[in-house]
């Protein structure tokens, strides 16, 4: 079996470095994929079953909601429990739940395949980043959550246009067919690749918190399906679930505070770079979901686009947040994750900035420059901002930590579909927006991106004040930076 200096980041031999790291890419692209390619057989998959849209949409939602409330608990799991077990057995529930979803017989079925996808989900992504620090050089961290952020939107853009070609010409059982294959060979790679666990010593092993975990899965459920199920709108179902992830929140907090393991150190939140990060990325995710609700919209209405050129418009953020990635690590790594986090966010707050004011006046070549800065920005954030927050995290809390991050780029999406989606209907000035003006729908384009740009803004305080807190003797005992 291949050895692993963890304490130095480094594998033996180069060619094995390689292979770990194709291992984590597809670990990275496959949930992405797997997010993207459904969207767009939903109309499909509710013929085919006889079914309304609202309950096709559970396809979607069950898969997001098992990711969004398991990832931070799965993470903490492989903390304790061995990081490259819970990955492998995350890696098979994910490939079989994907061949079950592709021959279900009924929509139900169907639904409760996908929660199980989503559960091996959010293990492949909780983990996948923890193993950099075991696989990875120092020197070469930065490309390598590059790559990692890469992957994940190659999956992302790839998804809409695969899934077309395979429903028209297969069906949409074909979606899932098809990629379960990738998953048995991501699962081959892992186990021929990836370093073994290490076995801590009985008296420094710890228990798991599973209240913790109960709670914060019920919370963050709660929050999740109030931002979704009903758009953002706030009416009695919405209000009580927020309610509940409020009370949930107190309950997670008082038995955190209690526990003798718990899931999450709260004392780690002090940690300016840890609360920081999570909190950075929340926003910029929240903003980033802004173009995908708001784009189709503005391209059809205000620019008058015919819908298989917004699709190929729509395309370009990905493409260009996939070529980004990389060299955007590269860069981190030589000139310091701080100042890129920060040439990220003020790059993001130029591109908000040109999406409230140049789209209408200069047609669909000041979108397309616009969502060039934004992406380009968020890749390059995204890339320093991971970097970072799990740069000299110990290893017994590695998965923990990279499961918070992840979970806080998914409140992040779901928030912005919700909150954002809101603005730009409330400033269209239209109960329907399908049927708003060109005029009104520019209005609410431009209102919801300089909301966007001022949330950036935000972001931007919390970058500098994080490293004017972030003094050697500021952090926790626990984070061990």
């Amino acid at each position: 079996m291949r050895t692993t200096n963890v304490e130095h980041g480094t594998v033996n031999g180069a060619k094995t470095y390689r292979w770990a790291l194709l291992t984590l890419s597809l670990t990275m692209l496959l949930p992405s994929l797997s997010t993207s390619i459904v969207n767009v057989a939903l109309p499909t998959m509710a013929e085919g079953f006889s079914a309304s849209f609202q309950q096709v949409q559970w396809i979607v939602l069950a898969y997001l909601l098992a990711i969004s409330t398991l990832i931070v608990g799965i993470g903490r799991l492989g903390d304790i429990t061995g990081r490259r077990r819970l990955l492998l057995a995350g890696i098979a529930l994910f490939t079989a739940a994907t061949f079950l979803s592709g021959v279900a017989p009924t929509l139900w079925l169907l639904i409760a395949a996908r929660a199980a996808q989503g559960l091996g989900a959010a293990s492949m992504m909780a983990l996948s980043m923890a193993f950099v620090a075991e696989t990875v050089p120092p020197t070469r961290t930065g490309s390598a959550m590059g790559l990692l952020g890469t992957m994940s939107a190659i999956g992302t853009a790839l998804g809409p246009s695969l899934g077309g070609v395979l429903i028209t010409g297969f069906g949409w059982r074909a979606i899932f067919l098809v990629t379960a294959p990738l998953g048995i060979l991501t699962l081959v790679l892992a186990y021929r690749h990836l370093p073994t666990d290490r076995s801590a010593p009985k008296a420094r092993r710890v228990g798991f918190d599973y209240l913790g975990t109960l709670l914060l899965a019920l919370t963050l459920g709660a929050y999740a399906l109030a931002m979704t199920i009903q758009h953002g709108g706030f009416g009695v179902l919405g209000l009580a679930l927020l309610l509940a992830a409020v009370v949930g929140l107190g309950l997670f907090v008082l038995a955190e505070q209690r526990a003798t393991s718990p899931l999450i150190h709260l004392k780690n939140l002090r940690d300016p770079v840890l609360s920081s990060g999570l909190l950075m990325s929340a926003i910029v995710s929240t903003v980033m979901m802004a173009t995908l609700v708001v784009g189709p919209f503005h391209l059809s209405l205000a620019l008058g686009i015919q819908p298989a050129l917004i699709g190929l418009v729509m395309s370009v953020g990905p493409v260009v947040a996939a070529l980004t990635g990389v060299p955007a690590g590269r860069i981190a790594d030589r000139l310091g994750t701080g100042r890129m986090v920060i040439v990220g966010l003020i790059g993001m707050a130029i591109g908000s900035l040109s999406l409230s004011l140049v789209p209408v006046t200069l047609g669909i070549s000041g979108y397309i420059a616009s969502l060039i800065i934004i992406t380009a920005s968020y890749a390059v954030f995204q890339t320093a901002n991971n970097t970072m927050v799990m740069t000299g995290v110990r290893a017994d809390q590695r998965g923990v930590i990279s499961g918070m991050l992840n979970l806080s780029r998914n409140l992040g999406l779901l928030t912005g579909a919700s909150v954002m989606g809101a603005i730009f209907a409330f400033a269209s000035g239209a109960s329907d927006i399908t049927t708003a003006g060109a005029g009104d729908v520019a209005t609410g384009t431009r209102w919801t991106f300089a909301v966007a740009a001022a949330l950036i803004a935000v972001a931007l305080a919390v970058a500098v004040a994080s490293r004017i807190r972030a003094t050697p003797g500021s952090l926790p005992k626990e984070m061990s930076r």
